[in-house]
């Protein structure tokens, strides 16, 4: 999510881990063999999933972190360096699909002290469109609020709740004030996703756009990981 929200966030109850349908789970985490391992944000769990599937990649191991860490960034480089530390401890080749997502250049400092790739980009959104293309949406509009797939299907619980605007309404203007346009960028051509982002963008008063990008750059840096890996492993 784009609001900065650690210093509002003092006061709020700690927050569930994300629910992850049980065979995206096992496909993905339960693969204590496996030679090589993703880390990545639980908001990306669904789309490498599918992309491993697709692709035949069983040596890939999945370890995912609670997208509830995006309302605090400075959390995050640490949570991805445990489970470097455990992938390490086993042998395991390691790739980071994760962004920036707020951390001020804490996480690239770290992934560089541990030798660690990741996929470029400064968040999802970057990479779930393409770079180039999010760089014409964010000159084209500075003031937009992105969502993907996850986030729709999650908004009221990591947005509305999140953020704490359930309790304290009278701080939307503080955090969307600013926006002016809600982007969905989509990852699938979903009829009732796309209502329920159309209805997220009107909860807030922003106008809607609507953008399928797949999964953009991801797939694509996926596979130049598992080509570096199998050369490695010769």
């Amino acid at each position: 999510m784009q609001a900065d929200v650690n210093s509002q966030q003092q006061d709020q109850p700690r927050q569930r881990a994300c629910k992850v349908p049980q065979s995206i789970r096992e496909y993905s985490t339960e693969r204590s063999d496996a030679s090589a391992v993703v880390i990545t944000c639980s908001a990306l769990l669904r789309e490498i999933t599918a992309i491993s599937r697709a692709n035949g990649w069983t040596h890939l191991q999945t370890q995912s972190i609670s997208a509830e860490l995006h309302n605090f960034p400075e959390k995050i480089p640490a949570a991805v360096k445990q489970h470097i530390d455990a992938a390490k401890a086993k042998g395991q080749q390691v790739f980071v699909a994760y962004g920036d997502c707020g951390t001020g250049g804490l996480l690239d400092a770290m992934l560089e002290q541990e030798g660690i790739e990741r996929i470029p980009g400064a968040h999802c959104y970057e990479f779930f469109s393409g770079g180039e293309r999010f760089s014409r949406f964010h000159e084209d509009e500075l003031g937009t609020f992105y969502l993907t797939d996850f986030l729709v299907r999650h908004f009221d619980r990591l947005v509305i709740r999140g953020l704490g605007l359930d309790r304290k309404p009278e701080l939307e203007p503080l955090y969307f004030g600013h926006y002016r346009k809600l982007l969905y960028i989509a990852q699938s051509d979903n009829d009732d996703l796309k209502r329920q982002a159309q209805a997220a963008a009107d909860r807030l008063g922003l106008e809607f756009e609507y953008y399928v990008g797949g999964s953009g750059d991801l797939g694509a840096a996926l596979e130049t990981f598992n080509r570096r890996i199998a050369v490695e492993l010769k």
